[in-house]
């Protein structure tokens, strides 16, 4: 892999991690269109490590936002206090975080039949799909302050499409939160908020893979420049999107993944 090939692997990442049209389906798309392999594992690790660089961008972005959730769930535990809206919201999202942990722990070994094209673009129809039933279903009128935990614990349990290849995180997550009626933005930030404590998991088990690989050093200076580009290209796409929420509905997403999935299968 040339760092040419790297940057342009990480601007997909970036761009797609919280655009809801599946990081993981366009990076297998990229890799194949760059013909580079996209099933061995010095891929696996590559392509969850430069995530990293998009964490690095949502937390930037939260900053503010996570320091006060951050600050004030370690005050309520030390005081035993009732929590503020900004614990509150924390320990709702990590209450999310359990149904797709749990599934994704159970089902981890058989996931790898699922890697070929046609299954991308399977499940690229799917995540269109899922942004479509979000808009007809969701009436779009209720902020996270409103936020309970059967509603917290309805989105972890959306969350488990993302562990389908090709379903983004971010369109099971936004599906989730609009179904129980979140406003769009809002459902976006909590999808955001989401990503804070899983990205860093799943580095850890693509490094510990990575050290046993024996082309590990060459893979270094790669996986730099992608994350770098990841974090540059995530940041601005994270402001953008919450700006286009403002006034603009999922359909085009919808509209996108639906028609780039078939166009796939039309080709194989």
């Amino acid at each position: 892999m040339t760092l040419i090939q790297a940057a342009l692997l990480g601007i997909v990442q970036g761009l797609t991690e919280f655009l809801p049209i599946s990081s993981s389906g366009h990076l297998i798309l990229a890799r194949t269109w760059m013909g580079l392999p996209a099933e061995n594992t010095a891929a696996f690790v590559f392509d969850v490590l430069i995530q990293l660089g998009t964490w690095v961008a949502v937390v930037a972005y939260f900053f503010k936002d996570l320091l006060a959730i951050g600050s004030d769930m370690l005050l309520s535990l030390r005081k035993g206090t009732q929590a503020s809206a900004a614990a509150r919201l924390g320990w709702l999202v990590l209450l999310s975080m359990l149904p797709a942990v749990v599934v994704g722990w159970l089902i981890q070994d058989s996931m790898d039949r699922f890697s070929s094209m046609a299954f991308t673009a399977i499940f690229l129809i799917v995540n269109g799909l899922l942004l479509m039933a979000a808009e007809w279903l969701g009436r779009k009128q209720r902020q996270l302050s409103e936020l309970t935990t059967k509603d917290a614990l309805w989105i972890g349990f959306a969350q488990i499409f993302a562990l389908l290849p090709a379903v983004s995180r971010s369109a099971s997550t936004l599906f989730g939160g609009m179904v129980r009626h979140l406003e769009r933005r809002q459902a976006a930030r909590f999808a955001f908020l989401m990503s804070v404590p899983i990205m860093p998991a799943a580095g850890l088990v693509a490094l510990l893979q990575l050290g046993d690989l024996p082309e590990a050093s060459s893979l270094l200076l790669p996986i730099l420049v992608g994350s770098l580009a990841a974090a540059i290209v995530g940041y601005a796409a994270i402001r953008w999107l919450l700006r286009y929420l403002a006034t603009h509905s999922f359909y085009p997403f919808a509209i996108y993944c639906t028609g780039l999935g078939i166009v796939i299968l039309l080709l194989q």
